[in-house]
């Protein structure tokens, strides 16, 4: 079984690391409960989609995109940010390209 690697976080918590693309990170404010329920909902929704796709469901496809969607808008991860204090989001923006950049270098084995 293969290890899973955690992706670097930036500093403040709001963002992931993915092959140098920032992908906004969950809501740190939401309860274990809230956030562990959310995840499930994702990866159940994640899992129709596969077998829609592989069923050559169009229609059933469509509704498990809609339910990923409303996971990860739930989760913060999508939709309005979680953060109040003005700074745009940079969600999928190469790290390198933003005010992460300095950090993003410091990281051992970034390109």
């Amino acid at each position: 079984m293969r290890a899973r690697l955690v992706p670097p976080v930036t500093p403040d918590g709001r963002y992931i690391v993915v092959r140098g693309r920032l992908w906004r990170w969950a809501n740190p404010h939401l309860s274990e409960a809230e956030r562990t329920r959310m995840v499930g909902e994702l990866m159940t929704a994640r899992r129709a989609v596969g077998v829609a796709r592989r069923a050559g469901d169009g229609d059933a496809e469509s509704a498990a995109h809609v339910a990923v969607d409303a996971a990860k808008r739930a989760l913060g991860e999508r939709g309005p940010v979680w953060w109040d204090d003005g700074a745009p989001d940079l969600n999928r923006h190469m790290a390198r390209t933003t005010n992460y950049a300095h950090w993003y270098v410091g990281l051992e084995g970034a390109p």
